[in-house]
């Protein structure tokens, strides 16, 4: 046993683990100054947020040095049983959890409350890592995809059904993983493509960037079809947008209830059918390329209306007509990014000091505890402190990307990954929503927001990692 302790020791990745325990306590000093109350008895008083947040913290690092004990390949081997038991709990959250703050996502165990979402990204990274790392995987087979989807898609579907769609999004960070692992970069340029289009649907509507879609296809139509080698007639081109009469006379004379968007989708689709045969007898399938995206350009605009109406929350769709600069709510779901910026903003360069921010001391930031924690590190350590605190963060991640490259089992890299992703992602995500780059989806900044669900599911998913990477020498099947 003091033989396993001693490997363990010299051959875990110390710049994680000393990086890991300065962020946890910077983070419960900033908690303490977050919700910091004159009256308190005891900086250890377990009656506050910073007291709760300690105890947390000691059943952290118990749950960390458990897993640098347990064996690496209990991680590998009970991958698809732990994840199995994150869908039954998140069912069970869904079922029977009381509902707070307009979600169902916490488990009630008297004092304690228990986020399973918070751990679904730790069984989500085991078993993508389990599925992916099997010898006759092919990120470019079908089959592979559909199920490689459909483990990513159960957990954040059953999260979003808890009314708690930030948490949710926070699965799209696989596909950085993908990436690495083969996926050809033209899907992440498609993925980027669809949610711009997404997002220019929000701002412009969706039946003007349904119009610019079909009309830019047909450009690129005209041109492809003028080259020499493909030979398309100009008589055939100029028969193009006549694909729209049908629809457009049905509308006019027969008094059909549609509008202008079903005269475009149904005439684009007469079209598509013809180009597609053109396509497969002349074996030419760019054509086929061009007309399909713009299909998918077409249906992603039209797709935002109902996705808006029928799956977000009021307050969700606020937040994002917020973020657009469509709606104006200085006083609503407004309120938090305007006050951020102005705690961030005035704590200039070297900040106002410790205990010492104005915006903190007088509750001007909603959430500052939790998803809006990185106010009082702008506030009370200023550009100088912020920055260490990001640099810290990077530093983190790469060094994580760093150590994934050294592994010589396909597990392990690829769980390193996803573990690299997720951080990166939450980052990003929480940083910039409180300095108004990002919409708010309230996810947690890692190590810092207060709550033993977030600090418990990092401190697992990071550390599992750090046991594999100590034993990379074995081969783990």
């Amino acid at each position: 046993m003091a033989r396993k302790v001693e490997n363990i020791l010299r051959n875990i990745d110390w710049h994680i683990v000393v990086i890991y325990v300065f962020l946890v306590f910077a983070g419960w000093l900033n908690i303490y100054s977050a919700v910091f109350d004159e009256n308190a008895t005891s900086i250890f008083d377990a009656g506050q947020k910073y007291g709760k947040q300690l105890i947390w913290i000691i059943a952290a690092f118990l749950l960390a040095i458990g897993v640098l004990i347990f064996d690496s390949r209990f991680y590998f081997k009970f991958a698809y049983i732990f994840y199995f038991l994150i869908i039954l709990s998140l069912v069970g959250v869904y079922l029977f959890a009381p509902e707070i703050k307009g979600a169902r996502s916490w488990f009630e165990v008297g004092p304690l409350r228990v986020q399973p979402s918070e751990f679904a990204k730790l069984a989500t990274s085991a078993v993508v890592a389990r599925f992916m790392g099997r010898y006759d995987f092919k990120i470019n087979r079908l089959s592979d995809i559909v199920k490689l989807g459909g483990l990513l898609a159960l957990p954040g579907l059953l999260i979003v059904m808890q009314g708690d769609a930030g948490s949710a999004l926070v699965f799209s960070a696989f596909f950085l993983v993908f990436y690495r692992e083969g996926m050809p970069f033209t899907i992440i340029l498609l993925g980027v493509y669809a949610i711009l289009i997404f997002a220019l649907s929000i701002i412009w509507g969706g039946l003007i960037l349904s119009i610019i879609a079909v009309v830019l296809c047909y450009l690129a139509f005209f041109l492809y079809g003028m080259q020499k080698a493909h030979k398309i007639s100009i008589v055939k081109m100029l028969l193009v947008p006549f694909a729209f009469v049908i629809p457009a006379v049905v509308y006019r004379y027969f008094h059909i209830d549609s509008s202008v968007v079903v005269i475009f989708v149904i005439g684009f689709v007469i079209l598509f059918v013809p180009v597609a045969f053109y396509t497969y007898k002349k074996r030419v399938p760019t054509l086929l390329i061009i007309f399909g995206i713009a299909l998918g350009s077409v249906f992603i605009s039209q797709s935002v209306e109902y996705v808006f109406t029928n799956l977000l929350e009021a307050h969700q769709r606020t937040r994002i007509n917020v973020f657009f600069g469509l709606e104006s709510d200085p006083q609503g779901s407004e309120f938090n990014v305007i006050q951020s910026k102005i705690a961030i903003g005035s704590g200039d360069w070297m900040g106002k000091g410790f205990l010492n921010g104005t915006q903190t001391k007088n509750d001007f930031v909603p959430e500052q505890s939790t998803d809006f924690i990185f106010c009082t590190i702008g506030e009370e350590w200023g550009f100088l402190g912020s920055f260490v605190i990001i640099g810290l963060f990077v530093y983190l991640i790469l060094r994580i990307m760093y150590d994934a490259e050294q592994q010589r089992t396909a597990f392990s890299r690829i769980y390193g990954y996803s573990v690299a992703s997720i951080l990166f992602f939450h980052v990003l995500i929480n940083i910039g929503m409180t300095i108004g780059l990002m919409p708010v989806i309230g996810i947690p900044l890692p190590f810092f927001s207060y709550g033993g669900s977030s600090l418990w599911g990092f401190t697992l998913l990071l550390f599992i990692f750090v046991k594999l990477d100590a034993n990379r020498t074995e081969l783990i099947q």
